[in-house]
């Protein structure tokens, strides 16, 4: 059975080809990249404010395999479908329907595609409606083998009332994460932040995505007498860093 790297690179030329389409208009403009760690154990920890561009953006600047989380809806077509119908209502309202129908071929392959092997690359499926126990598990289970795996955060949405619209605070799970890691295994993952800017543009109007990767960080220089304080000022830090 091929390993996940090597299904990957199996269609690393079609999601090339994806990833350029979905970006498409758009120029990347990346500051920090050399604190992408190219090997071993690695947490990255990124803004989701463009959904597709988000995910595209990050697979073209990332220099080694990434594991990405990923709604479990994703991974069965008709649930991915009815999540792109929404996505499109919530974002174009009453065109959303008719913009629907015109793309309905393209969207019937892309689908198809992504639907079929997001499994076979390794991602990790999340079920955002429930505890995400199993989805941390897979997740510990990545680092120990020294893999790098990303968990964008925002839903792909621009909160608009809030102070930075575009960088959501980051959430516990990945700082919990690292944490446990730490505790039970011994083991410092490091975390790598990413604030991505740019993505909410829609698609396919020209504009730049801007991404800052912080250098990457360490529980271990964060540690407080409990596991909610460790994680709060971890969180806190990430954030200010990007």
């Amino acid at each position: 059975m091929a390993t996940f790297e090597e299904e990957l690179k199996k269609i690393h030329p079609i999601l090339e080809r994806l990833c350029n389409f979905m970006i498409l208009g758009k120029k990347i403009v990346v500051k920090g990249s050399e604190n992408f760690l190219r090997e071993g154990p690695n947490i990255i920890v990124g803004n989701h404010i463009g959904t597709f561009k988000d995910i595209a953006t990050i697979y073209k600047i990332v220099p080694r395999p990434v594991f990405f989380t990923a709604n479990k809806l994703i991974f069965d077509k008709k649930d991915f479908d009815n999540l792109i119908r929404k996505h499109f209502h919530r974002h174009l309202k009453s065109f959303g329907p008719f913009f629907n129908l015109i793309i309905g071929p393209l969207k019937s392959r892309l689908i198809n595609f992504v639907s079929s092997n997001i499994g076979k690359v390794g991602t990790i499926p999340v079920d955002l409606s429930k505890k995400k126990s199993m989805a941390l598990e897979k997740c510990q289970e990545y680092l120990k083998e020294g893999k790098a795996i990303i968990t964008l955060q925002g839903w792909g949405r621009v909160m608009s009332s809030d102070s930075n619209p575009y960088v959501m605070p980051f959430r516990k799970g990945a700082s919990i994460l690292t944490y446990k890691l730490y505790r039970k295994e011994g083991i410092s993952v490091p975390v790598t932040p990413v604030a991505i800017f740019g993505t909410h543009i829609p698609f396919p109007i020209p504009g730049k995505i801007k991404v800052n990767i912080g250098e990457p960080m360490y529980i271990t220089d964060y540690m407080s007498d409990s596991l909610l304080a460790t994680v709060n000022r971890f969180r806190k830090a990430m954030e200010d860093r990007v």
